[in-house]
């Protein structure tokens, strides 16, 4: 269901089918661009269907587009490490599915939400988050979200309770019930995920490590179930 953003915005884009079901990113950062397909593919085997490619790896511009035909509707691509309106509007003309931004930059919002299309903007304190939310972000990043642990989501809820939240940054995958039984919307994850995939490791483990998060979080999401 799509809430009312900020006077002067459209309705905020709401998260995607597949985010609400999977409630799981990952964040691939790797020598170049090019290196992404075989990973991402090991993902998919896992259930992890959010992929968040970022822009401090080099060459997303140019395998952007390849990677979505490859892979179409089964996962969602997103282009992360936005943080200037004019990347964002770059990505979202080569297709991606969302937008993901360390900080609060209102243009990055506003041409997300100007064009229907999710964002994710980072921040940590009370007032950078509310300043994403009010601007009409689909979701706010908790980052670095180690630095304060799930119970700040809670807090969160006091005075702001319905704003959605993704944590990230130093996210393992052991403290994902944690963060989803707090009430984000989604975990993001790279490092504890990715492991040493992007420097020739197993790929049959990333999927196991994968697997392991949609465990976590289909659990979780079922007893929180059961307890309402």
């Amino acid at each position: 269901m799509l809430r009312l953003a900020h006077p002067g915005t459209t309705s905020r884009p709401a998260p995607s089918a597949i985010l609400r079901e999977t409630r799981a990113v990952a964040v691939l950062r790797a020598r170049h661009a090019s290196d992404y397909a075989p990973v991402i593919e090991a993902l998919q085997r896992g259930g992890v269907l959010s992929i968040e490619l970022t822009l401090s790896t080099p060459g997303v511009w140019d395998e952007l587009p390849a990677l979505r035909d490859r892979f179409g509707d089964a996962l969602e691509i997103g282009v992360g490490t936005v943080t200037e309106a004019a990347e964002a509007e770059a990505a979202l003309d080569l297709g991606a599915a969302y937008i993901v931004t360390p900080v609060t930059d209102p243009g990055v919002i506003t041409a997300c939400v100007g064009r229907g299309v999710p964002v994710y903007p980072g921040g940590l304190t009370p007032t950078e988050l509310h300043a994403g939310w009010k601007l009409g972000a689909t979701a706010v990043k908790v980052f670095p979200a180690s630095t304060v642990g799930a119970g700040y989501v809670a807090q969160l809820r006091g005075p702001f309770p319905d704003i959605e939240v993704i944590p990230s940054g130093g996210v393992n995958i052991e403290d994902v019930p944690g963060w989803i039984m707090a009430g984000a919307l989604a975990v993001s994850l790279g490092g504890p995920l990715l492991g040493d995939a992007f420097k020739g490791g197993d790929l049959q483990e990333l999927t196991a490590r994968a697997r392991r998060v949609r465990e976590l979080i289909d659990r979780t999401a079922g007893q929180m179930g059961e307890n309402q």
